[in-house]
């Protein structure tokens, strides 16, 4: 018996092998395409987010007229939150009159009472309320008797009698005492710290000392004379440029406008 003739099944076979084929090449496109495409996406979502604007917190003033050394139009501000029976606080004290001493005018050095809430502290609250009182009879004598206060700090901490060492200091800096003890029970004091807390709690102070310059925080390390000195003088030639270009641009409006008010006359 002859067999019979295969031509008929070589064709087909072809058609079976494209078609698996072509039906892989697709499954594969399709599945290598999904992860292109999430990572597109996850790229995309990380782009936005990063050009989301964060939102810019605008803090309470605190008390005012603030507690202010130096000049209210000056171009660089140094504002220091600080809390009386912060050891930390005691030991920049220096640093701090020294930064007033060297710039004076050119500078605008507030100070901010920041007393925290922890019981090692219990005494940094009504500190801040005597010195509140000292500056009620006088400005200068908020200075004074913060001084007083961070320069004794050991002294009248650790004595249970401290409200008769405030007292001491007040006589010693040339208080009316029976008003200083007065004002110290009043609530003009008292709010002047709390206006201060809160500028603090919104500016996101939570240590002290906390200070800013122009409005951004040095850290730590960095409240030293030396490094005050450097951000500062930093500050003031940046300010300085900016106020240059400022001139030199209306400089040039203006001979601009004069050059164009002269052709506008020699064309009549």
């Amino acid at each position: 018996m002859k067999n019979e003739p295969k031509s008929n099944s070589v064709p087909l076979a072809i058609i079976v092998a494209v078609l698996i084929v072509v039906v892989l090449g697709a499954y594969w496109f399709y599945n290598s395409s999904k992860p292109t495409s999430g990572r597109a996406n996850r790229a995309a979502n990380a782009s936005n987010s990063a050009k989301t604007p964060q939102p810019v917190t605008t803090a309470p003033l605190g008390a005012q007229p603030p507690n202010m050394l130096g000049s209210p139009n000056a171009a660089v501000t140094v504002e220091e939150f600080a809390d009386f029976q912060c050891a930390a606080c005691a030991s920049i004290h220096q640093t701090m009159k020294e930064v007033q001493s060297t710039y004076g005018p050119r500078i605008r050095f507030i100070f901010r009472n920041y007393p925290l809430s922890i019981p090692a502290h219990s005494k940094a609250y009504d500190a801040a309320v005597a010195v509140e009182a000292a500056g009620l009879q006088d400005r200068n004598k908020f200075w004074a008797m913060q001084d007083q206060l961070f320069t004794n700090q050991l002294n009248w901490t650790e004595n249970p009698n401290y409200r008769q060492i405030w007292a001491d200091y007040a006589q010693k800096i040339g208080l009316d005492v029976e008003r200083f003890q007065s004002d110290i029970a009043g609530r003009s004091a008292k709010e002047r710290v709390d206006l201060d807390l809160h500028r603090g709690r919104g500016l996101a102070v939570d240590s002290t000392p906390t200070v800013f310059v122009n409005g951004r925080p040095v850290p730590f390390k960095e409240i030293n004379t030396a490094s005050m000195r450097r951000i500062i003088d930093a500050e003031i030639q940046n300010s300085s440029a900016r106020s240059q270009s400022s001139t030199v641009a209306a400089n040039s409006s203006a001979n601009t406008s004069a050059t164009a008010a002269n052709a506008s006359g020699n064309n009549k």
